[in-house]
């Protein structure tokens, strides 16, 4: 499966972990080590146009696409 949302691009991102442990003037002597965010991409089936297709989607994206959907289609909680 593929890293990045179809609908908004969101793609892993990179940076560091710092050790905030140590003392005095530590942000120049912390060590640091590499990791990663990565979104939580999920694979759903939509219906457009009559026809379904299969999409990588962010769970951002699908909250905001379900939400869209109801107030859509005039659905009461």
């Amino acid at each position: 499966m593929s890293g990045k949302c179809d609908v908004c691009g969101k793609r892993p991102q990179f940076g560091q972990n710092i050790q905030h442990k140590h003392g005095g003037g530590w942000a120049l002597r912390a060590p640091r080590t590499k990791r990663m965010w990565k979104p939580n991409i999920q694979r759903h089936t939509i219906h457009l146009e009559g026809r379904s297709m299969q999409i990588n989607i962010c769970t951002r994206c699908l909250r905001t696409a379900q939400k869209v959907e109801k107030a859509t289609t005039g659905a009461k909680v």
